[in-house]
């Protein structure tokens, strides 16, 4: 077992059925990168050729015992199967093996419950968890999750006077509903919470532009770079990293522009193939920024031979959390890693490298002509005696002409539709 900074690393088996999975050898790879990302290393990789997988065991009887005197000669303790097995092909694998399996939904439930940081997160982590545990309470994926956790999942206190005839399981079972139960009542509070936070940005008539895409594309760093141009001196760099899933949370930051525009940006959680649906259940509250956006912008990996399938992941799970008819720009990213000329634009689309202050004023201005379209140019006059008007204005709008009359100061300014509502009575009709 190897360390890195000192972090334990794991030492594991990847095993996969390759006539049941298209494009198999690129979906290996994506399972050794989620390997990875989950402090384990992908000591040995096994392969099965059925058409179909075995319903007891998952792997063919040889398969089975080949994997079980491979693992012994490497000293193997843990298998990775890119696949969602049955609770019964799991219990039954592990008997044979004597290995700890893990199947693709379990391991993405792992590196999300290590990554979760905020208490939302947290929470919606842990109901895909508990919901995913209860048919498999008698297998070491159940274990380990309630591990990390943090508490037994047998952990019955109160229930072990329910009766005499329960058995164990049922104490478990009937602990983890409760467990659910209660962390559903805790979400939900804290989405109200959320609701009325985006009704107050909702009231300040801010675009919202969010970045979407697969993991590790570079949504972070793409956000990075327009926040450090364009952000608050204040405003915090989210997190970034070169891993699959290195952060969950929701990160929103205001951009306000030159000419005084402004607009409110989000990182949102990224995608893979074949994402858990109770995952996806769980992140739909986080994912709403998508949903709600004026603007998606999807940030694709230019430089991995398959962002095209990359892309139809993205796509997919968009149209899984409900999001349809939104406006979005296709930004191909890390073109520095390959011959591409960027920043280059054509319609919708950008090669682009998200380090590159060129790439992101590229991306800026296709961003403002997307969402600032409902600007108004109005000429205002406005009395001296409302000299915080003109302050306002001088602080949140794009001022383009500035005269003094002898009625008050009369401006020529863009304006976004609350203030061009805001501010009507001002409007100087022309003559």
């Amino acid at each position: 077992m190897a360390k890195i900074n000192a972090q334990p690393i794991q030492d594991v088996i990847i095993a996969g059925m390759s006539k049941t999975v298209a494009n198999y050898d690129y979906a290996m790879a994506e399972l050794e990168a989620l390997v990875e990302a989950n402090h384990m290393h992908a000591a040995l990789r096994i392969d099965q050729g059925l058409e179909k997988p075995n319903p007891a065991t998952f792997f063919g009887k040889g398969k089975v015992t080949e994997i079980k005197a491979d693992a012994e000669a490497n000293d193997l303790h843990i298998m990775v199967i890119n696949a969602d097995l049955t609770p019964s092909q799991v219990r039954n694998l592990e008997e044979q093996t004597g290995l700890d399996i893990i199947d693709r939904t379990g391991l993405i439930l792992e590196i999300f419950g290590n990554r979760a940081r905020s208490k939302e997160a947290k929470l919606q982590v842990k109901i895909a968890q508990l919901q995913y545990q209860l048919p498999r309470l008698r297998t070491s994926i159940s274990n380990r999750l309630d591990q990390q956790a943090g508490a037994a999942a047998g952990g019955g206190g109160g229930y072990t006077n329910r009766g005499s005839g329960e058995t164990q399981l049922e104490l478990n079972r009937r602990t983890i509903q409760d467990r659910i139960s209660h962390a559903k009542h805790e979400l939900k509070e804290l989405n109200k919470d959320e609701q009325v936070r985006r009704a107050q940005r909702d009231k300040a008539g801010l675009p919202n532009v969010a970045l979407v895409g697969y993991t590790n594309s570079g949504k972070s760093t793409t956000m990075n770079g327009l926040v450090r141009l364009f952000g608050k001196g204040d405003d915090k760099q989210v997190f970034e990293k070169n891993m699959l899933f290195a952060t969950l949370d929701t990160s929103i930051r205001q951009l306000t522009f030159p000419d005084n525009k402004q607009l409110l940006l989000s990182d949102t959680v990224g995608f893979v193939s074949d994402l858990p649906h109770n995952l996806i259940n769980a992140f739909r509250s986080t994912l709403s920024e998508a949903a709600n956006a004026d603007l998606l912008i999807q940030v694709i990996d230019y430089a991995d031979p398959h962002y095209k399938e990359m892309m139809a992941t993205t796509e997919k799970t968009l149209k899984e959390i409900g999001v349809h008819d939104v406006p979005m720009i296709y930004a191909f990213n890390k073109a520095d890693l390959t011959e591409a000329n960027y920043p280059n634009q054509q319609d919708d689309q950008l090669i682009y490298a998200a380090r590159d202050e060129a790439s992101l004023q590229a991306l800026t201005k296709m961003i403002k002509e997307q969402v600032f379209q409902g600007y108004v140019t109005n000429t205002l006059l406005i009395p001296f005696s409302d000299g915080d008007v003109v302050a306002y204005l001088n602080d949140h709008a794009n001022i383009l002409k500035t005269d003094y009359l002898a009625t008050g100061t009369q401006l020529t300014v863009e304006l976004n539709a609350v203030d061009a509502q805001r501010f009507a009575n001002y409007v100087v009709t022309p003559a």
